[in-house]
């Protein structure tokens, strides 16, 4: 919850300030592009360090819940994500790969402190995290040459080549990095590390969006009048999934508690990760970034109200609309 507290105010400071520098100083703003592929890889490796491998060895009894919550997440969802970018932005190749980027994969890590808010199975939400992840290091590649590339004029960067370099060494940098430290350090010792690197995400993804945002002003004014449009089709995303949830906990019979992380990690998008591969993938193409950090705005405040939801038992709202989903 921290950190969705500290990037609602963070991102919107960023958006600002970006904004404003790239308009008072517009050559010093195009002059802070050469500091986007630093941050890039320091914070891909920043989320991958924080990431936990632990828990899959008890996964053996949850097969049912892990499933369903995989073919949702990297089936389900993905089609979804084509059709509402499809069906708002087909003739608007940037926006149509902004939207559908950011709506495409789950959160690997701070769904778990919603998930906790919301009363939900943490322990089963732990594993998975690195289900999520290695899931998403297989298919974004393969997304990417599916929908971006045969969806759009965009050239995208070789993707083989990008993705080593910008997905597997930040991965295997911070596992590694997390595996030297879990040899020579203490259990709460390294926890506190842990935390400290989590701490500094949103600082440098804030500082990603000041830079992304300062170097492209004139092109995200220029789109300023899609933003309520945007907005619109991620409300109907966020409630979409939830209605997925909710007619899943109905048919397989979820516990309160599967209900809640079911809710949470369909609906937590992996923006900060989606946002620093895009920069790399898709270079100059201010407005897909600008939508993945349009989605983060929003997202978080969603989140803390389907977390009130799903904490309260037989919610009359919950009730009525899973009523007439099963109908």
């Amino acid at each position: 919850m921290r950190i969705g507290t500290v990037l609602t105010v963070l991102l919107p400071s960023a958006m600002l300030l970006g904004l404003g520098f790239g308009t008072l100083f517009h050559g010093s703003g195009e002059g802070l592009g050469v500091l986007i592929d630093p941050l890039v890889l320091t914070l891909l490796t920043l989320i991958f360090f924080e990431v936990r491998f632990a828990r899959l060895r008890i996964a053996s009894d949850q097969l049912t819940f892990l499933f369903l919550a995989w073919v949702t997440n990297f089936i389900l969802i993905p089609i979804l994500s084509w059709g509402l970018a499809s069906s708002f932005f087909s003739d608007q190749p940037a926006l149509f790969t902004g939207l559908f980027l950011y709506l495409l994969f789950p959160c690997t890590d701070w769904f778990l402190a919603f998930t906790r808010i919301a009363k939900g199975d943490v322990p089963l939400g732990s594993i998975l995290i690195p289900i999520n992840l290695i899931s998403q290091l297989f298919f974004f590649p393969i997304y990417l040459a599916m929908f971006i590339s045969s969806e759009t004029s965009f050239e995208v960067v070789d993707t083989w080549r990008m993705f080593w370099q910008w997905f597997l060494i930040p991965f295997l940098g911070g596992f590694l990095i997390r595996f030297i430290l879990s040899s020579v350090l203490s259990s709460d010792r390294l926890k506190s590390v842990t935390t400290f690197a989590g701490s500094l995400i949103p600082w440098f993804l804030s500082a990603l969006v000041f830079c992304i945002f300062s170097c492209h002003t004139l092109e995200l004014a220029a789109y300023s009048s899609t933003f309520p449009f945007i907005l619109l089709a991620i409300f109907l995303f966020f409630f979409a999934t939830w209605l997925m949830g909710e007619f899943f906990k109905r048919f397989f019979r979820f516990t309160g508690p599967q209900h809640a992380l079911f809710a949470m990690t369909t609906t937590a998008r992996n923006s900060p990760l989606m946002l620093g591969l895009a920069t790399i993938a898709l270079p100059d193409q201010p407005m897909v970034y600008a939508v993945l950090i349009i989605g983060m705005l929003v997202e978080f405040p969603h989140l803390t109200f389907l977390s009130r939801i799903v904490l309260v038992p037989n919610n009359s709202l919950t009730t009525s609309v899973t009523k007439s989903v099963s109908l």
